[in-house]
Formats: structure tokens, sequence, C-alpha cells
């Protein structure tokens, strides 16, 4: 028997809402994910629009996936099937801290198209996509954290952009490709539309 059949659940809701939060904090809670490939730049640039933020008094949060993936997601390996879970896992997460109004943060390669489709299923307007393009083998020549040369030295496989797909966005809510912008105009960038979109959330 499956206790966690929906028949057992119930939702409880909470004497505190959304807007409580957010009336609390003066700010309005959003999940925005920076997708692309490794070595692209979507994790130096959240790490620094969120110490911007943070600077400025908004209340944020980064997801990083290296970092969940030494807790949460620490029992998943690389494969589709995995990844799909992975990105499940953090739309769940992504969706409760916007509950609270934070903003919210994330840096995940993400590479198919249906699994970030599901963030917008789940978390509505308040998602936005952002897409940080950089050429593949601008990429592997970057490469800070060594994994390309991983792949090619210990033959590891189902690797994003090389033997595994990357389905870019099509229509990102933003995008920026650090082959053409410095990260620094990068994090000005997505700065700046991140106040904006404050602005615009209802």
């Amino acid at each position: 028997m499956n206790i966690n059949n929906d028949n057992h659940l119930t939702w409880h809701s909470m004497a505190v809402t959304q807007e409580d939060r957010e009336d609390l904090l003066g700010q309005k809670g959003m999940a925005v994910l920076l997708t692309g490939l490794s070595g692209s730049g979507k994790s130096t640039i959240a790490s620094a629009v969120e110490k911007r933020l943070h600077a400025k008094g908004i209340h944020t949060f980064l997801l990083d996936g290296d970092n969940l993936r030494h807790g949460l997601c620490s029992d998943l390996g690389f494969d589709e099937k995995a990844r799909i879970e992975n990105l499940r896992r953090i739309r769940e997460v992504s969706n409760l801290l916007v509950g609270t109004g934070t903003v919210t943060l994330m840096s995940f390669i993400a590479p198919l198209k249906e699994s970030r489709e599901g963030f917008r299923e789940l978390i509505g307007s308040r998602f936005y996509e952002v897409h940080i393009d950089c050429d593949i083998k601008e990429c592997m020549n970057r490469d800070p954290k060594g994994l390309y040369a991983k792949v090619k030295t210990l033959g590891i496989k189902n690797f994003t952009g090389l033997d595994a797909p990357y389905e870019a966005p099509e229509s990102p809510d933003y995008y920026i490709d650090t082959t053409k912008v410095s990260i620094e105009q990068g994090v000005n960038q997505l700065y700046e539309a991140i106040h904006s979109w404050q602005k615009e959330v209802s």
C-alpha cells in the first residue's frame, strides 16, 4: 500500500499568506532560472546578481546546481531520467521560496525544454527564464571546473553540449550572450531586468 497516495493527503492552507510575507519584506517573490552550457558564465552572473540585490536590501536566495547535488539531489545520476527528476525537485523548492516572497535565483544547465517549461507551469507569471548563451568552443576554452578536460581524459559520457543535447530556449524572458558581453555587463543587464520584473509582478 502506498501511504503517499493522493487519497491520504490533504492540502493545508496557511494562516500567513504569500501576500502577507511579501508585504513584510516589501518585495515580490519570483524565480529566475539562468540556463546555459557549463562554462557559459551563468553561476558567476547569478552569484554576482544575488550579491548586488542583497546589498540593496532585497531578500534573495541562490539555488546552485552543484550545491544541490551535494544534498537534496545527491542520490541522482546524470542520465536523462535523473536530470528530469533533479529539475522536478528544484521546481518544488523554488516554488516554496517564491511563496516566502524571496527573489529566487537558479543556476542550472537545465538542458531539456520540457523540464524548464515545468517551472512556468508550476510558478506561473512569477517565473523568468534567462538564457546565458555561449558557443560550445568558448565554453571548452574557459572550462572553469575542468569538466570538458575530464570528458576527454576520462571518457565521460552523456555530457551536455557534446554527446547529450542542450535544447536552447526559443523565446526566453531575457538573453545574454557571454561571447559578446563581459560578465560585468551581463550582471548589470540581469540586475536591471529583475528590478523591472519586480515592478510588473502582480
